[in-house]
């Protein structure tokens, strides 16, 4: 499949976050900007231990596998495109994961600066 006419912060054609696990809104492994998607899972971090704590502690566990969701429970090192005020969150509680620049969405960029991004990049 390909990544259509998306683009990543950087200008450049978006690229796959993780196909393993497999990631993305569509499960395609991409961190598409996809309308019926209200969460906007746009950003590809790297997951941190530290993220994980965080956002179990809002609610949000992302450690547990959940089979019926197609959702196999991550790890930190693990590549995943997570929500945007999800990301936002983590930030401000200065948890935000390392971004993979070329595999978030630029759409993104309607709420984050470039500059904020690349503070946080992972490469």
């Amino acid at each position: 499949m390909h990544n259509g006419d998306a683009e990543n912060v950087r200008g450049g054609p978006l690229v796959p976050c993780s196909r393993d696990p497999e990631t993305g809104f569509q499960r395609d492994g991409y961190c598409r900007h996809v309308r019926r998607d209200p969460g906007r899972h746009e950003v590809c971090a790297v997951i941190t231990a530290e993220f994980l704590e965080f956002s179990k502690a809002q609610g949000n566990d992302l450690m547990t596998p959940r089979p019926e969701l197609k959702f196999p429970g991550l790890e930190p090192g693990d590549r995943w495109c997570l929500c945007l005020p999800r990301w936002e969150e983590a930030r401000e509680a200065g948890v935000a994961p390392p971004v993979v620049l070329e595999a978030t969405n630029a759409a993104v960029l309607d709420t984050l600066s470039r500059a904020t991004l690349e503070t946080h990049a992972a490469d």
